[in-house]
């Protein structure tokens, strides 16, 4: 029974029971990289057969056609990790196979005006186009750092404004003015002349994207800086959107910072992860030198000013001197998670996964939970140790 809830959480980890009986279930599964939110209400028995599925009104709308498969599933399927793995296999098909509706192409001056419209901002600047013209990637590059933005092309265009996809820490806005056939001037006189504003094209988008680019240049100075200076350990490959870092200061132990874009050098939320020895006095520092944070100075060295510390240098030390292996599964990747759950013990101080520590606890008969807290043995030094559970992808 264990080893069915540790597979069922390592494989759903956003689909929790919502009672100690275990009898419902809610959550979401995922499929095709969109969540679906899904609530299963079981018998005291927990057999499928008799169970509740209730599904939103968009997964619904998805497996339209497909209930009878559903049903016969449940009827069939031996637990619910077999249930669950079905029922996404089976949403994988149908969101593969759900037609979409037939739309025109569009006439030859939409082909003819658009190319016109690359040609004026310059085909360096392109640097993808599919073969209908729908998508469109544009490239700049602003402080030796080059940006994409996907443009993707409503059938109406240039009257509906497109859809723009970048790699940004804010959300981006385009502003729209839909063409017009012609300028509009009336023969009044000048006081009642209306004038119609020039429509908007690539250009502008353009123009808008350069511009957001400008504002957020101090932000990714900052984050450029704390990769270029200082041991990452997540995101392993951080994105331009990425706005939080888990910085080394030393073995088993490490800062989170959440860097707010707008602000980029004033004082980010920051969170300690390692043993509360060792995590305390860094507490106390940052708050007895918080009056010391400059936003004149850049953040890593407001960091290292307020906490007291230098970080480990890249130029000196090696990752692998503080990626330590989670004592359980001997490993320090484990579904693209890294240790960060430590023994208090400050004889011990080894690191575990979550979902190890997790499933280690689980199994323990001398283990007990107090609301989303589960106490236990640490697996190393049989010293008390806490988890903090939560519904997070393990």
């Amino acid at each position: 029974m264990a080893e069915t809830e540790a597979t069922l959480l390592r494989q759903f980890p956003l689909f929790l029971p919502q009672n100690r009986a275990k009898t419902v279930y809610e959550g979401f599964i995922s499929a095709q990289g969109r969540d679906f939110h899904l609530r299963l209400l079981l018998p005291k028995d927990l057999q499928l057969r008799n169970a509740r599925l209730l599904c939103s009104w968009q997964l619904k709308a998805v497996l339209n056609g497909y209930h009878h498969i559903v049903q016969q599933r449940m009827q069939q399927s031996p637990d619910l990790v077999s249930f669950m793995m079905e029922l996404k296999m089976l949403l994988e098909v149908a969101l593969k196979n759900k037609k979409e509706p037939y739309v025109l192409p569009p006439p030859p001056k939409f082909y003819s005006s658009l190319i016109g419209e690359i040609r004026a901002l310059g085909w360096n600047k392109l640097v993808y186009v599919d073969p209908c013209f729908s998508t469109i990637k544009l490239k700049a590059d602003v402080s030796g750092r080059e940006h994409l933005i996907t443009v993707k092309l409503k059938a109406k265009y240039p009257a509906e404004s497109p859809d723009c996809v970048v790699d940004f820490p804010v959300p981006f806005s385009v502003s729209w003015t839909p063409q017009v056939n012609s300028l509009q001037v009336t023969d009044q006189p000048k006081i009642d002349a209306k004038v119609v504003p020039l429509p908007s094209s690539l250009i502008s988008i353009y123009s808008q994207f350069l511009a957001a680019l400008e504002s957020l240049k101090t932000f990714w100075d900052v984050m450029d800086e704390i990769d270029e200076k200082t041991w990452v350990l997540e995101p392993e490959k951080p994105t331009r959107s990425a706005t939080a870092r888990r910085i080394v200061l030393g073995n088993n132990i490490s800062i989170n910072i959440e860097v707010d874009p707008r602000h980029p050098t004033m004082l980010p939320e920051c969170c300690f992860l390692g043993a509360d020895h060792v995590v305390k006095p860094l507490g106390i520092r940052l708050s007895r030198n918080i009056h010391l944070w400059d936003p004149e100075n850049s953040l890593l060295q407001n960091l290292k000013d307020v906490l007291e510390i230098d970080f480990p240098a890249r130029a000196i030390l090696e990752k692998s001197d503080f990626s330590m292996d989670c004592g359980i599964c001997y490993a320090y990747q484990l579904d693209g998670a890294i240790p960060d759950q430590v023994c208090d013990n400050s004889q011990c101080g080894q690191s575990f996964h979550y979902i190890c520590l997790y499933e280690w606890l689980r199994g323990l008969l001398t283990s007990r939970q107090s609301f989303n807290i589960m106490f236990g043995e640490c697996p190393y030094c049989s010293k008390p140790i806490t988890l903090k559970m939560s519904g997070r992808k393990a």
